[in-house]
């Protein structure tokens, strides 16, 4: 007789909670769709004339057409953004590797192997990354002008280098925090070297969140306009530098922009979901103890 009461109160539980359920992934997909919204519309608008662009409010039925692409492409304006697509992932890629390359042997020795005063390393770290980008930009201009670095894609790597490494600091820190201490002693003690434990037991186990990281550095990276606006101009343009040459205070220029930010956005999409799996499990470890 009591387990026909407890049945049904288990089936009545089920359903209650299969309900709850369903209503909070409509939440979901409500709060997705707000956020794809812009992109959608982006994206739409980069397939529409410049006339009906700049309508108010927005015609989403009227004629599609590649003229924005087109005019992104050089194929009406004569300029390429090859170049500038080009200097873009090189600075991107070669910052990346160079803010590994730091990263992860300082994060090491700031959580496998803590040094004296590591909070105090990581403070200063967090300290970097609170500084106005813009309070920085005259100094970096003069600098880079007595070097006669201006205009050269070397001087973006050295920028989004620096940029990023607390950051990729602290991110490397806690994925590498999260390596139990029992394996590192297991493997000295079948002889592993710092070399070879770095190798063979570190870097795989800590694979998710080296490319959380490196995805995270790409994308700032490939993002960043301002030092990239004042310190290139012809040589070392990158496509965010590219994309604002559209806009003009005469004529109208909103599909030309869309088309330009959708084109420049595939890279970053792109990587995003070749290393999706990899970037939600980097960015989950920590969070359950």
């Amino acid at each position: 007789m009591t387990a026909q009461v407890v049945a049904p109160a288990l089936r009545a539980g089920q359903k209650k909670t299969r309900r709850k359920g369903a209503y909070l992934g409509v939440v979901a997909w409500i709060i997705g769709l707000i956020f794809v919204m812009p992109i959608l519309w982006m994206v739409l608008t980069s397939l529409h004339s410049e006339a009906d662009a700049a309508t108010n409010p927005p015609s989403l039925f009227a004629p599609l057409t590649l003229q924005g692409y087109e005019n992104f492409f050089g194929s009406n304006s004569g300029t390429s953004p090859i170049p500038s697509l080009i200097n873009s992932a090189m600075a991107s890629i070669f910052s990346t590797i160079v803010v590994l390359c730091l990263a992860i042997p300082a994060a090491y020795a700031l959580s496998i192997r803590p040094v004296r005063k590591w909070s105090d390393v990581l403070f200063f770290f967090l300290t970097t990354k609170m500084l106005p980008m813009v309070a920085a930009l005259l100094p970096v201009y003069l600098i880079a002008q007595k070097l006669g670095l201006l205009d050269s894609v070397l001087l973006m790597v050295i920028l989004y280098t620096s940029m990023n490494l607390p950051i990729a600091l602290w991110m490397m820190r806690s994925f590498l925090a999260e390596i139990p201490v029992e394996i590192l002693e297991a493997a000295s003690i079948d002889g592993a070297g710092l070399f070879t434990t770095f190798r063979r037991v570190i870097i795989p186990m800590a694979g998710p969140g080296i490319a959380a990281t490196s995805l995270i550095c790409f994308i700032f990276s490939w993002n960043e306009l301002l030092f990239a606006n004042v310190l290139t101009s012809t040589a070392a343009s990158t496509a965010p530098v590219f994309l604002t040459g559209f806009v003009t205070s005469q004529g109208l220029f909103l599909a030309k922009v869309c088309a330009a930010s959708v084109a420049i956005s595939i890279p970053v999409l792109v990587a995003g979901f070749a290393a999706q799996d990899k970037l939600v499990q980097g960015l989950s470890l920590g969070a359950v103890k």
